[in-house]
């Protein structure tokens, strides 16, 4: 069930795995419709996470799925070559970089705690360098990452939706599933009939919070993502670095890469939370939201004002309670598997996470993913209405510390405390609820 990213991986990998079997990939919409077409193109690793990974897992454990996500980006670009896909695939690496001088040094925990065991892949630039690279002053000081890469993942999905028919994948779209039914042979019910399976694999990202046992592990919220009329001169002038993706060190994190016909797709995350597992039209567009990302882009490229904005869209994110994704069979109906809890970087580990749906669809030995993100454990959300009424408090409390520390404001204490209770980030800043204080903000989204 879904047509995404980990649908499809796992669809591909089964048939390879097994060509006789019979894979059938159900999807609501079109192939790639929600997330996996709608995000901003990065192609990241997990070593953002590390300290998270390392409480979650440990540190053997840790490493291994860090460079088993770092090893997943190659790979991705392997796969594009070998089959065709014209996906815009280019490796250019990620900068982590600091907007305002509160964001100044957000990644010194993660960097110290990955030199604590055994060394850190990200290299440390002074500030020009930061700015020559980036294209822009506003850029203080960062890191670089050599690995991740950008794509266009909307060539992606529709590459992967080709390579899985041609393995002989039945991919049927425009079909809801209004019924599961487990059992020793789940049943999937739809309008157009039922499908009975020997495993059913769920990897419907964001909604997965219509399944119970997992619902309160997790929280949907929106990403908004603008792309610029075609402007590759006025980038070269500037020095933006071709491939170069960047992020700043915000939860309501600002991310951007430049595209191939010479775009700035530049991305805001936070931009809207989900009551419950109603995910409504509201997820689809925001001309608010669009105003507020090109204020951001505008804020950081001011040399780049003037040019139109060509498009915007928006997608709702799987955001876990450990900011990390998980896979696994449901506690009560082993045969049916999950995917979910991506957390805003979904284009790397949806590769892994589908190897291992693979594994346990087969009933193989799973090695790709820690046995502690087989499943969520431990960390929940509160239930329905407090979440909800809670996250829209704490979402305006980061609203406006970020707007303060924009302005070269201290926040106040009290804004800064409920602010830290915002369970989401896209990187680790810190060893207590993802951050070191009130003036280490982290990022929330791809």
């Amino acid at each position: 069930m879904g047509g995404g990213f980990t649908g499809l991986w796992t669809a591909i990998h089964l048939r390879q795995a097994d060509p006789s079997l019979d894979v059938v990939v159900v999807e609501a919409g079109t192939c790639g419709g929600q997330a996996s077409g709608r995000n901003g193109g990065f192609v990241m690793t997990a070593w953002s996470k590390f300290a998270t990974l390392q409480k979650v897992c440990g540190t053997d454990d840790a490493r291994f799925y860090a460079h088993t996500v770092e090893r997943a980006v190659t790979d991705i670009g392997a796969f594009c070559d070998a089959q065709g896909i014209d996906a815009h695939f280019r490796q250019g690496g990620w900068l982590w970089t600091a907007t305002n001088r509160a964001q100044i040094d957000a990644w010194r925990y993660t960097v110290d705690q990955l030199a604590a065991v055994g060394g850190s892949p990200y290299e440390l630039l002074e500030s020009d360098e930061v700015a020559r690279r980036s294209g822009s002053p506003a850029h203080l000081a960062g890191i670089f990452e050599a690995a991740p890469a950008a794509i266009h993942p909307g060539r992606l999905v529709v590459g992967l939706a080709d390579v899985a028919r041609r393995l002989g994948v039945t991919i049927v779209e425009g079909c809801s599933m209004t019924e599961l039914r487990g059992g020793a042979t789940p049943e999937v019910i739809t309008p157009r009939g039922s499908i009975r399976a020997d495993k059913v694999v769920l990897a419907i990202s964001a909604w997965s919070t219509a399944i119970p046992e997992i619902r309160r592990s997790l929280i949907v919220i929106a990403s908004d993502v603008i792309a610029t009329d075609p402007i590759p001169r006025r980038l070269s002038a500037i020095g933006w670095a071709p491939g170069l993706s960047i992020s700043d060190s915000r939860r309501l994190v600002n991310y951007y890469r430049t595209t191939d016909d010479g775009r700035v797709a530049f991305g805001k995350g936070g931009g809207g939370l989900a009551l419950g597992s109603r995910i409504s039209d509201a997820f689809n567009r925001s001309p608010a939201a669009a105003r507020d990302v090109t204020a951001q882009f505008q804020r950081i490229y001011p040399m780049l004002s003037d040019v139109p904005i060509d498009r915007h869209w928006r997608g709702a994110v799987d955001y876990s309670a450990t900011g990390l994704p998980f896979v696994g069979p449901l506690a009560k109906q082993p045969r049916i598997l999950v995917a979910a809890g991506f957390s805003g970087n979904g284009v790397g580990p949806s590769y892994v996470a589908a190897t291992a749906l693979t594994d346990l669809a087969l009933e193989r030995d799973v090695e790709r993913v820690p046995e502690s993100m087989r499943m969520p454990r431990g960390a929940r959300m509160p239930p329905e209405p407090v979440r909800y009424l809670a996250g829209r408090v704490v979402r305006e409390a980061v609203r406006r510390k970020e707007d303060a520390e924009d302005l070269g404001r201290m926040p106040g204490r009290v804004l800064s405390m409920v602010a830290s209770l915002d369970p989401t980030s896209f990187t680790d800043v810190g060893p207590v609820n993802g951050g070191n204080g009130a003036s280490a903000p982290a990022s929330a989204r791809r």
